[in-house]
């Protein structure tokens, strides 16, 4: 099987914190998210990689265990134990390995993970163009894990129906001691009596049963910064499932935004195509152009302008105050169909007053 370097997908070095990683993680989702890269299926398989490389590195216990892997012994063992290997040794129960017990001593997982960890939860946003480009605040539908209102997420009728744990005292973790052949090694687990929670239910809740937690859908008013763009992923900490004497996961977000009828954007930067007449382009004009927001902008048109040239207005684009972006208006000049007989005739009569040189791509064209 072959060994993956997570830090070297995420681009982060071992050393890296929480925060650094769960960065990287957002740039390289959003880079290579399918969204952005339909029918790429190598973006594909980077996106499933990053995933991967995150759902550890993410995770300070499986950090720790994927940072301390198990050392390699060939898979015979130490034939002066029983020719089992490690699975083979009694004392540890529950069939686990040696090693579940080491890396417990060290907070590295197993059965030693003290504190429990809620899983992430995704939704699908769709911004209006607007929306996306000034920000937003926008109320949002979350199915998570939530504790029971009844319960106070105990478990216990009224949130009161229970006792102290008599095997914890109420702390909700015991401590073992066992002797390996590296030493003895101490570890704290969770009490398997309550789970870890350092209380017995004497008469459960009758709304969700024992259970503490369920599934809700709860109404979250959450603030879209400006700038967003189609397929941004945007992580909310702690807004995740909820769970019982842990951390909450975190609410991850996928943006789509809905096209404009006139303008794209990149950044703070506006594009737009205008059509213009024949004359305009020929004799040069002053023109009114839509904004994005607030009151349309002049355009000066050029004496003998090109069909595709591109204008800029300078701050015309995206405002947010102290930043603003520019527009680019792209010129395209519009022939009129359908000409009366009379029109034709005058058309010809005032092309007979040019001549070759006043057209610059004719003239490029037969120099050629």
């Amino acid at each position: 099987m072959e060994n993956k370097n997570y830090y070297d997908i995420l681009g982060v070095s071992k050393t890296a914190t929480q925060d650094e990683i769960k960065s990287a993680y957002k740039k390289l989702a959003f880079k290579y998210h399918p969204d952005r890269n339909s029918g790429d299926e190598s973006a594909a398989e980077k996106f499933k990689e990053i995933n991967e490389a995150y759902q550890t590195l993410g995770d300070e216990n499986k950090r720790a265990q994927y940072d301390n892997p198990a050392p390699n012994f060939g898979g015979g063992g130490f034939g002066g134990f029983g020719g089992g290997g490690f699975g083979s040794f009694g004392g540890f129960g529950g069939g686990e390995s040696i090693f579940d017990n080491i890396f417990s001593f060290f907070g590295g997982g197993g059965g030693g993970s003290m504190r429990a960890q809620g899983r992430d939860v995704s939704i699908r946003v769709t911004l209006s163009f607007e929306e996306a480009a000034f920000g937003t605040q926008k109320e949002v539908t979350v199915n998570r894990s939530e504790p029971c209102s009844e319960c106070k997420g105990t478990g216990a009728k009224n949130g009161t129906e229970y006792t102290e744990c008599s095997n914890c005292k109420g702390s909700g973790k015991v401590r073992y001691v066992q002797n390996t052949p590296y030493g003895q090694v101490a570890s704290e687990r969770a009490c398997p009596k309550c789970g870890g929670v350092g209380k017995i239910i004497k008469e459960t809740c009758p709304k969700c049963g024992g259970k503490a937690y369920y599934r809700v859908n709860t109404k979250l008013k959450l603030t879209f910064p400006p700038l967003m763009e189609n397929g941004h992923v945007v992580s909310v900490r702690g807004e995740g499932d909820k769970v019982r004497g842990g951390t909450p996961g975190d609410l991850n977000i996928s943006i789509t935004v809905t096209p404009h009828k006139l303008f794209t954007r990149k950044n703070a930067d506006l594009y737009m195509t205008y059509p213009i007449t024949v004359m305009q382009a020929m004799l040069g004009d002053k023109v009114k152009i839509p904004a994005l927001k607030g009151d349309p902008v002049t355009l000066s048109i050029d004496e003998g302008t090109q069909s595709m040239s591109t204008v800029k207005i300078r701050g015309a684009g995206v405002d947010l105050g102290k930043r603003k972006g520019d527009m680019y208006v792209k010129l395209v000049v519009d022939v009129p169909k359908n000409l009366t007989r009379e029109q034709k005739e005058k058309a010809k009569e005032l092309m007979g007053l040019f001549k070759e040189n006043q057209f610059e791509s004719v003239k490029s064209f037969n120099r050629k």
